[in-house]
Formats: structure tokens, sequence, C-alpha cells
């Protein structure tokens, strides 16, 4: 390929990246949590891009809790043991009731919405609620994360003398575990930005703690978005 196809298909992934309203809402995370780690809390330009980028993310997230609604009314996948079909569920529920209250906190800081104490309250609510759901996830990527191991273990031993990694089988479980290690990772880090957001450990994580752990997050998922290069087949 020329330096010029080379640069288009980079241009031609960039915006099909850009294209997703969830990219975009992520990049917007980034700069929120990471305005947050700068101001630590205090008055100032860093502050004021913490809570305007905060704003704008709710935007992006209108309607969005139809989304793990419907994946709590969906069937799950033949096989999948019972505490991670309910952990599953619990998630998609907390997930759900998260995003729905969160719109009535847009609602409120946008000026529609007129009761501050109520719309403090729901806002508590649907930290909880999704702090809830970054527990149910972690729980579920640690159950997942479990049987794939186990599934590895078997297929080595049935592979025994032969190089395991030259097996597609084997290469598709490897990447599904180091893909599902990465969310565990990302799910386990948001609890700690929950209880940041929420106060509940205000001397053990502060504003500079939860804007570091949020922007590590938001970064892990703005890599989880990145859409896959398609492959030359010329050197």
């Amino acid at each position: 390929m020329s330096t010029l196809d080379v640069a288009r298909t980079e241009l031609a992934l960039a915006v099909l990246y850009l294209n997703k309203a969830e990219a975009r809402d992520k990049i917007c995370r980034a700069i929120q949590y990471g305005s947050k780690f700068v101001s630590n809390g205090e008055a100032g330009t860093a502050q004021n891009v913490d809570k305007s980028t905060s704003l704008a993310r709710k935007v992006f997230r209108l309607f969005k809790f139809v989304n793990d609604l419907h994946a709590l009314i969906s069937p799950t996948a033949p096989g999948t043991p019972l505490p991670i079909v309910l952990l599953g569920k619990s998630k998609n529920a907390l997930l759900s009731t998260f995003l729905f209250l969160d719109q009535i906190v847009w609602l409120h800081r946008s000026g529609i919405y007129k009761n501050k104490e109520r719309a403090e309250v729901l806002g508590r609510i649907s930290l909880f609620c999704w702090m809830g759901s970054s527990v149910c996830t972690t729980l579920v990527e640690l159950g997942e994360i479990g049987r794939l191991s186990k599934s590895m273990k078997k297929l080595t031993k049935e592979l025994k003398g032969t190089d395991k990694y030259k097996n597609e089988q084997y290469r598709a479980k490897l990447k599904a575990s180091n893909e599902r290690s990465l969310a565990l990772i990302k799910s386990a880090m948001d609890v700690v930005v929950a209880i940041g957001l929420l106060q509940l450990a205000p001397k053990k994580i502060t504003p500079r703690v939860t804007g570091a752990f949020g922007f590590t997050t938001s970064l892990i998922s703005c890599y989880q978005l990145l859409p896959s290069a398609p492959k030359s087949k010329t050197p």
C-alpha cells in the first residue's frame, strides 16, 4: 500500500471511531476525569471543565437506559451458570436504573426540573446503582475468567505435544480471557470512582484519586471501542 492509501485507511478508521456516540462519550469522560484530577476539587478552570463536560455527557446518554433494559429481558447464552446469569441481569437492571435517573439529573441541571432536593437524592441513588452495577460486572468477569481458565487448561491437555498457540480455538479463548481481564480491571476501578463521587471515603478517595481512576477507566473504554484495522495482503 502507498503512503496515501495508508493515510486514507487510518483516517477512515478515525472517522468510523468518532462516528460512534459511545466513543465520543468516553473521550468526553476522559476530559472530565482528567480535569477532576487537575482541579482536586478546588475552584478554577479545571473544575469548570469537569462540571461542563459532565453535563454535556448526559446528553449522549439520553434514552441509553433502553439498551440495558433490552439486555435484561433478553435470553442468556446457553450453558451460563445461574449465579453469573443473576449477576448479569442485576448489572443490567442497576445500570438501566442509573441511566434513567441520570436523565432527571440532567433535566434539573438544565433548569427544566426545578425540585433541587429531589434531584440531588435521585442523583445519589443513581450513583449507588452505578456502583452496584460495577460490582456485579466485576463478579461476572471473575466468574467468566474462571470458566475460560478451566476450558483453556482442558484444551491444553488435549493439545499436549503440539504448539497450543497455533491452535485457533486456544488463541480465541486466550483473546477472550485477555479482554475479560481488561474489563475486570476497568469495572473494579469504576467501583473506586463511584465511591469517590459518592464521597463514602473522602479522606482516602480524594477528588484527585477519583479523577485518576476515572481517567484510566476512560482510556480503557476508548481502547475497547477501537475498530479493527483491515489486514494488508502486501508487506
